[in-house]
Protein backbone atom coordinates (compact mmCIF):
# COMPACT_ATOMS: atom_id res chain seq x y z
CA UNK A 1 0.00 0.00 0.00
CA UNK A 2 2.62 2.27 1.19
CA UNK A 3 5.73 1.45 -0.98
CA UNK A 4 5.72 2.29 -5.01
CA UNK A 5 8.49 0.25 -6.16
CA UNK A 6 9.67 -0.18 -9.27
CA UNK A 7 9.65 0.66 -13.07
CA UNK A 8 10.67 -2.39 -15.40
CA UNK A 9 12.51 -0.36 -17.73
CA UNK A 10 16.05 -1.79 -19.12
CA UNK A 11 15.27 -5.33 -17.41
CA UNK A 12 14.90 -8.84 -19.39
CA UNK A 13 11.94 -10.83 -18.28
CA UNK A 14 12.86 -13.89 -16.24
CA UNK A 15 10.38 -16.89 -14.91
CA UNK A 16 8.54 -17.15 -11.96
CA UNK A 17 9.83 -19.74 -9.54
CA UNK A 18 7.63 -22.59 -8.79
CA UNK A 19 4.78 -21.77 -6.33
CA UNK A 20 4.83 -17.83 -7.32
CA UNK A 21 1.50 -15.85 -8.12
CA UNK A 22 0.71 -16.00 -11.51
CA UNK A 23 0.24 -12.82 -13.47
CA UNK A 24 -3.37 -12.32 -14.76
CA UNK A 25 -3.87 -13.98 -18.57
CA UNK A 26 -2.21 -11.28 -21.30
CA UNK A 27 0.02 -9.47 -18.30
CA UNK A 28 3.78 -10.31 -18.44
CA UNK A 29 5.76 -11.06 -15.26
CA UNK A 30 8.49 -8.43 -15.80
CA UNK A 31 10.42 -8.32 -12.58
CA UNK A 32 10.61 -4.23 -11.26
CA UNK A 33 13.62 -2.85 -9.70
CA UNK A 34 13.85 0.35 -9.43
CA UNK A 35 11.72 3.04 -7.84
CA UNK A 36 8.46 4.53 -9.54
CA UNK A 37 9.11 8.44 -8.80
CA UNK A 38 5.38 9.21 -9.89
CA UNK A 39 4.08 6.60 -7.92
CA UNK A 40 5.76 8.17 -4.53
CA UNK A 41 5.55 11.53 -5.31
CA UNK A 42 2.09 11.24 -5.90
CA UNK A 43 1.25 9.73 -2.66
CA UNK A 44 3.33 12.33 -0.93
CA UNK A 45 1.64 14.76 -2.73
CA UNK A 46 -1.92 12.57 -1.64
CA UNK A 47 -0.35 12.78 2.38
CA UNK A 48 -0.42 16.12 2.72
CA UNK A 49 -3.96 16.90 1.67
CA UNK A 50 -4.75 13.89 3.56
CA UNK A 51 -3.34 15.79 6.75
CA UNK A 52 -4.66 18.69 6.15
CA UNK A 53 -8.49 17.12 6.36
CA UNK A 54 -7.48 15.52 9.32
CA UNK A 55 -6.04 18.21 11.59
CA UNK A 56 -9.32 19.82 11.04
CA UNK A 57 -10.87 16.98 12.75
CA UNK A 58 -8.28 16.45 15.45
CA UNK A 59 -8.77 20.55 16.28
CA UNK A 60 -12.60 19.56 16.54
CA UNK A 61 -13.45 22.15 13.69
CA UNK A 62 -15.12 20.08 11.35
CA UNK A 63 -18.79 20.18 11.17
CA UNK A 64 -18.59 23.56 13.00
CA UNK A 65 -20.36 25.81 10.21
CA UNK A 66 -18.21 29.12 9.80
CA UNK A 67 -14.45 27.93 10.41
CA UNK A 68 -14.78 26.64 14.24
CA UNK A 69 -14.19 28.58 17.55
CA UNK A 70 -13.13 31.61 15.50
CA UNK A 71 -15.42 32.78 12.76
CA UNK A 72 -13.36 35.37 11.85
CA UNK A 73 -13.12 35.95 7.70
CA UNK A 74 -9.66 33.82 7.74
CA UNK A 75 -11.18 30.71 9.34
CA UNK A 76 -14.26 30.83 7.23
CA UNK A 77 -12.05 31.33 4.11
CA UNK A 78 -9.21 28.26 4.99
CA UNK A 79 -12.52 25.76 6.05
CA UNK A 80 -14.05 26.75 2.78
CA UNK A 81 -11.28 26.44 0.79
CA UNK A 82 -9.84 22.93 2.32
CA UNK A 83 -13.57 21.76 1.74
CA UNK A 84 -13.81 22.46 -2.03
CA UNK A 85 -10.17 21.56 -2.75
CA UNK A 86 -9.45 18.86 -0.45
CA UNK A 87 -11.85 16.74 1.34
CA UNK A 88 -12.86 13.46 0.18
CA UNK A 89 -10.55 14.41 -2.74
CA UNK A 90 -7.23 13.24 -1.59
CA UNK A 91 -8.68 10.51 0.46
CA UNK A 92 -9.55 8.82 -3.33
CA UNK A 93 -5.87 9.92 -4.93
CA UNK A 94 -4.46 7.53 -1.59
CA UNK A 95 -7.14 4.97 -2.53
CA UNK A 96 -6.10 5.08 -6.38
CA UNK A 97 -2.38 4.77 -5.64
CA UNK A 98 -3.01 1.60 -2.74
CA UNK A 99 -4.79 -0.44 -6.15
CA UNK A 100 -2.04 0.67 -8.26
CA UNK A 101 0.47 -0.16 -5.26
CA UNK A 102 -1.41 -3.38 -5.18
CA UNK A 103 0.11 -4.92 -8.89
CA UNK A 104 3.39 -3.69 -7.23
CA UNK A 105 3.56 -5.88 -4.57
CA UNK A 106 2.18 -8.94 -7.40
CA UNK A 107 5.35 -8.16 -9.06
CA UNK A 108 7.34 -8.14 -5.96
CA UNK A 109 6.54 -11.42 -4.61
CA UNK A 110 7.00 -13.01 -8.29
CA UNK A 111 10.29 -11.86 -8.49
CA UNK A 112 11.35 -12.81 -5.18
CA UNK A 113 9.69 -16.29 -6.03
CA UNK A 114 7.27 -16.30 -3.32
CA UNK A 115 3.75 -17.07 -3.55
CA UNK A 116 1.95 -13.97 -2.82
CA UNK A 117 -1.34 -14.92 -1.55
CA UNK A 118 0.44 -15.53 2.33
CA UNK A 119 2.12 -12.31 1.74
CA UNK A 120 -0.78 -9.95 1.38
CA UNK A 121 -2.75 -11.73 3.79
CA UNK A 122 0.06 -11.08 6.10
CA UNK A 123 -0.05 -7.62 4.90
CA UNK A 124 -3.76 -6.28 5.30
CA UNK A 125 -3.16 -8.04 8.63
CA UNK A 126 -0.24 -5.80 9.74
CA UNK A 127 -2.19 -2.86 8.35
CA UNK A 128 -5.07 -4.10 10.34
CA UNK A 129 -3.85 -4.23 14.00
CA UNK A 130 -1.83 -0.94 13.16
CA UNK A 131 -5.36 0.69 12.18
CA UNK A 132 -6.97 -0.51 15.24
CA UNK A 133 -4.22 0.85 17.59
CA UNK A 134 -4.13 3.74 15.66
CA UNK A 135 -7.91 4.75 15.85
CA UNK A 136 -8.23 3.97 19.53
CA UNK A 137 -4.74 5.63 20.41
CA UNK A 138 -4.40 8.42 18.40
CA UNK A 139 -7.08 9.50 15.65
CA UNK A 140 -10.33 7.55 14.92
CA UNK A 141 -10.36 8.89 11.00
CA UNK A 142 -8.00 6.16 10.69
CA UNK A 143 -7.73 4.71 7.15
CA UNK A 144 -5.75 1.46 7.93
CA UNK A 145 -8.72 -0.69 9.00
CA UNK A 146 -10.81 0.72 5.97
CA UNK A 147 -7.93 -0.29 3.72
CA UNK A 148 -7.45 -3.93 5.71
CA UNK A 149 -10.64 -4.90 4.61
CA UNK A 150 -12.00 -3.21 1.64
CA UNK A 151 -8.44 -4.43 0.12
CA UNK A 152 -10.12 -8.08 0.83
CA UNK A 153 -11.88 -7.28 -2.21
CA UNK A 154 -9.07 -6.43 -4.19
CA UNK A 155 -7.19 -9.47 -3.07
CA UNK A 156 -10.35 -11.94 -4.20
CA UNK A 157 -10.36 -10.18 -7.35
CA UNK A 158 -6.79 -9.81 -8.43
CA UNK A 159 -6.92 -12.52 -11.33
CA UNK A 160 -9.09 -10.01 -13.57
CA UNK A 161 -7.77 -8.52 -16.52
CA UNK A 162 -7.07 -4.67 -16.60
CA UNK A 163 -10.37 -4.13 -18.27
CA UNK A 164 -12.34 -6.15 -16.75
CA UNK A 165 -11.21 -3.80 -13.57
CA UNK A 166 -11.57 -0.65 -15.53
CA UNK A 167 -15.53 -1.47 -16.30
CA UNK A 168 -15.82 -2.78 -12.60
CA UNK A 169 -15.15 0.17 -11.19
CA UNK A 170 -16.86 2.10 -13.52
CA UNK A 171 -20.54 -0.39 -12.27
CA UNK A 172 -18.98 0.53 -8.44
CA UNK A 173 -19.01 3.58 -9.07
CA UNK A 174 -22.27 3.80 -10.80
CA UNK A 175 -23.73 2.31 -8.35
CA UNK A 176 -22.97 3.87 -5.32
CA UNK A 177 -23.35 7.38 -6.78
CA UNK A 178 -26.83 6.43 -7.75
CA UNK A 179 -27.80 5.26 -3.99
CA UNK A 180 -25.54 7.52 -3.06
CA UNK A 181 -27.88 10.90 -4.77
CA UNK A 182 -31.37 8.52 -3.57
CA UNK A 183 -30.54 8.86 0.15
CA UNK A 184 -29.25 12.31 0.20
CA UNK A 185 -31.93 13.95 -1.76
CA UNK A 186 -34.70 11.46 0.73
CA UNK A 187 -33.32 12.89 3.66
CA UNK A 188 -33.56 16.92 2.35
CA UNK A 189 -37.30 16.90 1.04
CA UNK A 190 -38.52 14.65 4.31
CA UNK A 191 -36.33 16.53 6.58
CA UNK A 192 -36.80 20.21 5.64
CA UNK A 193 -35.59 21.96 8.88
CA UNK A 194 -32.28 23.56 9.14
CA UNK A 195 -29.53 21.71 11.20
CA UNK A 196 -31.71 19.42 12.49
CA UNK A 197 -31.36 19.65 16.29
CA UNK A 198 -29.08 22.26 17.88
CA UNK A 199 -29.48 21.07 21.44
CA UNK A 200 -27.90 17.65 20.99
CA UNK A 201 -25.29 18.34 18.57
CA UNK A 202 -24.47 21.30 21.02
CA UNK A 203 -24.69 18.73 23.52
CA UNK A 204 -22.19 15.94 21.71
CA UNK A 205 -19.82 18.77 20.81
CA UNK A 206 -19.68 19.53 24.33
CA UNK A 207 -19.04 15.93 25.20
CA UNK A 208 -16.15 15.08 22.64
CA UNK A 209 -14.38 18.71 24.00
CA UNK A 210 -14.36 17.62 27.78
CA UNK A 211 -13.26 14.23 26.71
CA UNK A 212 -10.52 15.61 24.55
CA UNK A 213 -9.25 18.10 26.76
CA UNK A 214 -9.38 15.18 29.60
CA UNK A 215 -6.98 12.65 30.29
CA UNK A 216 -5.19 9.69 28.34
CA UNK A 217 -7.96 7.92 29.24
CA UNK A 218 -10.66 9.91 28.15
CA UNK A 219 -8.92 10.70 24.82
CA UNK A 220 -8.99 6.88 24.36
CA UNK A 221 -12.39 6.15 25.23
CA UNK A 222 -13.50 9.24 23.23
CA UNK A 223 -11.64 7.56 20.49
CA UNK A 224 -13.40 4.37 21.17
CA UNK A 225 -16.88 5.78 21.55
CA UNK A 226 -16.50 7.30 18.21
CA UNK A 227 -15.92 4.05 16.19
CA UNK A 228 -19.62 3.27 15.43
CA UNK A 229 -19.49 7.10 13.50
CA UNK A 230 -16.17 5.47 11.53
CA UNK A 231 -18.45 2.99 10.53
CA UNK A 232 -20.91 4.53 9.36
CA UNK A 233 -18.42 6.81 7.25
CA UNK A 234 -17.65 3.68 6.22
CA UNK A 235 -21.14 2.74 5.08
CA UNK A 236 -20.59 6.04 2.86
CA UNK A 237 -17.28 6.55 1.73
CA UNK A 238 -16.63 2.66 1.29
CA UNK A 239 -18.23 1.93 -2.58
CA UNK A 240 -16.14 4.87 -3.84
CA UNK A 241 -12.97 3.48 -2.12
CA UNK A 242 -13.66 0.32 -3.50
CA UNK A 243 -13.79 1.88 -7.33
CA UNK A 244 -10.41 3.76 -6.73
CA UNK A 245 -9.20 0.44 -5.78
CA UNK A 246 -10.53 -1.19 -8.58
CA UNK A 247 -9.40 1.84 -10.79
CA UNK A 248 -5.65 1.83 -9.80
CA UNK A 249 -4.83 -1.99 -10.28
CA UNK A 250 -6.35 -1.60 -13.82
CA UNK A 251 -4.11 0.98 -14.07
CA UNK A 252 -1.01 -0.42 -12.40
CA UNK A 253 -1.05 -3.47 -14.41
CA UNK A 254 -0.85 -0.75 -17.78
CA UNK A 255 1.38 0.96 -15.85
CA UNK A 256 -0.03 4.27 -16.57
CA UNK A 257 1.65 6.14 -14.12
CA UNK A 258 4.78 5.77 -15.88
CA UNK A 259 6.16 7.10 -19.99
CA UNK A 260 4.37 10.12 -19.15
CA UNK A 261 5.57 11.86 -23.02
CA UNK A 262 3.72 9.40 -24.71
CA UNK A 263 0.28 9.97 -22.96
CA UNK A 264 0.43 14.06 -23.01
CA UNK A 265 -2.23 14.44 -25.27
CA UNK A 266 -5.16 11.87 -22.87
CA UNK A 267 -3.48 13.85 -19.71
CA UNK A 268 -4.37 16.99 -20.81
CA UNK A 269 -7.75 16.05 -21.37
CA UNK A 270 -8.32 14.68 -18.46
CA UNK A 271 -7.25 17.86 -16.61
CA UNK A 272 -9.67 19.80 -18.16
CA UNK A 273 -12.45 17.58 -17.93
CA UNK A 274 -11.64 17.24 -14.52
CA UNK A 275 -11.52 20.69 -13.56
CA UNK A 276 -14.55 21.41 -15.30
CA UNK A 277 -16.41 18.62 -12.98
CA UNK A 278 -15.03 18.12 -9.97
CA UNK A 279 -14.25 22.04 -9.05
CA UNK A 280 -18.43 23.03 -9.38
CA UNK A 281 -18.86 19.99 -6.97
CA UNK A 282 -16.19 21.06 -4.53
CA UNK A 283 -18.16 24.44 -4.85
CA UNK A 284 -20.99 23.09 -3.65
CA UNK A 285 -19.96 20.75 -1.35
CA UNK A 286 -18.11 23.63 0.57
CA UNK A 287 -21.15 25.75 0.09
CA UNK A 288 -23.73 23.40 2.38
CA UNK A 289 -21.26 22.22 4.89
CA UNK A 290 -19.64 25.55 5.54
CA UNK A 291 -22.33 28.45 4.09
CA UNK A 292 -22.99 30.71 2.79
CA UNK A 293 -26.48 27.82 2.42
CA UNK A 294 -28.58 26.88 5.07
CA UNK A 295 -27.91 23.46 6.84
CA UNK A 296 -30.77 21.69 4.63
CA UNK A 297 -28.84 21.20 2.00
CA UNK A 298 -25.65 20.05 4.12
CA UNK A 299 -26.38 16.51 3.09
CA UNK A 300 -27.45 16.44 -0.47
CA UNK A 301 -24.30 19.13 -1.69
CA UNK A 302 -22.05 17.26 0.46
CA UNK A 303 -23.01 13.87 -1.75
CA UNK A 304 -23.00 15.87 -4.89
CA UNK A 305 -19.16 16.97 -4.07
CA UNK A 306 -18.08 13.32 -3.22
CA UNK A 307 -19.46 11.85 -6.39
CA UNK A 308 -17.50 14.44 -8.15
CA UNK A 309 -14.62 14.24 -6.16
CA UNK A 310 -13.03 11.79 -8.42
CA UNK A 311 -13.05 13.97 -11.60
CA UNK A 312 -10.97 16.09 -9.61
CA UNK A 313 -8.48 13.65 -8.08
CA UNK A 314 -7.87 12.46 -11.55
CA UNK A 315 -7.03 16.43 -12.58
CA UNK A 316 -4.32 16.34 -9.50
CA UNK A 317 -2.78 13.45 -10.73
CA UNK A 318 -3.13 14.74 -14.45
CA UNK A 319 -1.63 17.66 -13.88
CA UNK A 320 1.06 16.74 -11.26
CA UNK A 321 2.27 13.78 -14.04
CA UNK A 322 2.89 16.30 -17.23
CA UNK A 323 4.43 18.73 -14.70
CA UNK A 324 6.63 15.95 -13.27
CA UNK A 325 7.99 16.20 -16.69
CA UNK A 326 9.57 19.94 -16.70
CA UNK A 327 12.42 20.96 -15.19
CA UNK A 328 10.45 22.05 -12.03
CA UNK A 329 8.10 19.92 -11.97
CA UNK A 330 10.64 17.20 -11.82
CA UNK A 331 12.51 18.93 -8.40
CA UNK A 332 8.88 19.00 -7.05
CA UNK A 333 8.77 15.27 -7.51
CA UNK A 334 12.34 14.57 -5.72
CA UNK A 335 10.91 16.64 -2.89
CA UNK A 336 7.54 15.03 -2.60
CA UNK A 337 8.58 11.36 -3.79
CA UNK A 338 10.79 10.28 -0.32
CA UNK A 339 7.62 11.33 2.22
CA UNK A 340 5.62 9.06 0.23
CA UNK A 341 8.10 6.47 0.31
CA UNK A 342 7.67 6.33 4.18
CA UNK A 343 3.95 7.60 3.95
CA UNK A 344 2.84 5.01 6.22
CA UNK A 345 5.49 6.29 8.93
CA UNK A 346 4.17 10.23 8.22
CA UNK A 347 0.98 9.14 8.60
CA UNK A 348 1.27 8.05 11.85
CA UNK A 349 3.78 10.70 13.08
CA UNK A 350 1.11 13.10 11.61
CA UNK A 351 -1.56 11.46 13.95
CA UNK A 352 1.04 11.62 16.70
CA UNK A 353 1.77 15.27 16.31
CA UNK A 354 -2.17 16.05 16.60
CA UNK A 355 -3.22 14.35 19.53
CA UNK A 356 -0.56 16.32 21.36
CA UNK A 357 -1.29 19.46 20.34
CA UNK A 358 -4.80 19.13 20.34
CA UNK A 359 -5.84 16.61 23.26
CA UNK A 360 -5.35 15.72 26.85
CA UNK A 361 -1.95 13.80 25.38
CA UNK A 362 -0.16 17.63 25.42
CA UNK A 363 -1.44 20.50 25.41
CA UNK A 364 -5.54 20.33 24.96
CA UNK A 365 -6.45 22.60 22.25
CA UNK A 366 -9.21 20.62 21.02
CA UNK A 367 -11.90 23.49 20.00
CA UNK A 368 -9.68 26.19 20.82
CA UNK A 369 -7.84 27.19 17.77
CA UNK A 370 -9.55 28.18 14.38
CA UNK A 371 -9.27 26.73 10.65
CA UNK A 372 -6.18 28.41 9.14
CA UNK A 373 -3.92 28.02 12.20
CA UNK A 374 -4.17 24.38 12.16
CA UNK A 375 -4.07 24.09 8.90
CA UNK A 376 -1.08 26.72 9.10
CA UNK A 377 0.39 24.35 11.65
CA UNK A 378 -0.41 21.26 9.59
CA UNK A 379 1.20 22.81 6.18
CA UNK A 380 4.11 23.82 8.57
CA UNK A 381 4.79 20.15 10.10
CA UNK A 382 4.89 18.57 6.86
CA UNK A 383 7.08 20.77 5.11
CA UNK A 384 8.85 19.90 8.41
CA UNK A 385 8.23 15.87 7.09
CA UNK A 386 9.30 16.62 3.58
CA UNK A 387 12.76 17.99 4.95
CA UNK A 388 13.43 14.80 7.03
CA UNK A 389 11.64 12.22 5.04
CA UNK A 390 14.33 13.51 1.76
CA UNK A 391 17.17 12.72 4.48
CA UNK A 392 16.21 9.37 6.14
CA UNK A 393 15.63 8.23 2.13
CA UNK A 394 19.13 8.91 1.54
CA UNK A 395 20.21 6.51 4.04
CA UNK A 396 17.53 4.04 4.12
CA UNK A 397 15.86 1.58 2.12
CA UNK A 398 12.26 1.73 4.20
CA UNK A 399 10.97 4.09 6.91
CA UNK A 400 10.58 2.79 10.43
CA UNK A 401 6.84 1.24 9.92
CA UNK A 402 7.75 0.26 6.74
CA UNK A 403 10.26 -1.66 7.81
CA UNK A 404 7.71 -3.27 10.35
CA UNK A 405 5.18 -3.84 7.77
CA UNK A 406 7.70 -5.56 5.26
CA UNK A 407 8.68 -8.03 8.12
CA UNK A 408 5.29 -8.81 8.27
CA UNK A 409 4.40 -9.12 4.78
CA UNK A 410 7.88 -11.52 4.26
CA UNK A 411 7.55 -12.72 8.04
CA UNK A 412 11.12 -12.44 8.04
CA UNK A 413 13.71 -9.89 8.49
CA UNK A 414 13.66 -6.93 5.27
CA UNK A 415 17.27 -6.61 3.58
CA UNK A 416 18.77 -3.38 4.64
CA UNK A 417 20.82 -1.06 2.10
CA UNK A 418 19.90 2.16 -0.18
CA UNK A 419 16.56 1.92 -1.86
CA UNK A 420 16.55 0.81 -5.80
CA UNK A 421 17.58 3.74 -7.75
CA UNK A 422 14.27 5.97 -9.27
CA UNK A 423 13.48 4.98 -12.44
Amino acid sequence: MFEGRVSHHHEPPRSAAPGAAAAPPGIPTVPRRHRIVEVDALRGFALGGIFLANVLVMAGIEGRRGGGPLTGGVDYAALWMVTMFVQTKFYLLFSFLFGYSFTLQMDSAARDGARFAPRMLRRLLALFVLGLLHAALLYTGDILTVYALLGLILFAARGAAPARMWRAALRVYGTVAALYLFFAAAVTLLDPADGGDAADLAERTAELTAAYRGGAGDVIRANIGAWPDILAGLFMMGGMVVAAFLAGYAAGRRDLLTGIVGRADRLRRILVGGLLVGLPGGALMAAGAVGPLSARWEILLFVVGMITAPALSAAYASGLLLWFTTPRGAALAARLAPAGRMALTNYLTQSLVMALVFTGYGAALYGRVGAATALGGALLFYGCQLVVSAHLMRRHRLGPVEWLLRAATLWGRPRRGPAPPPA
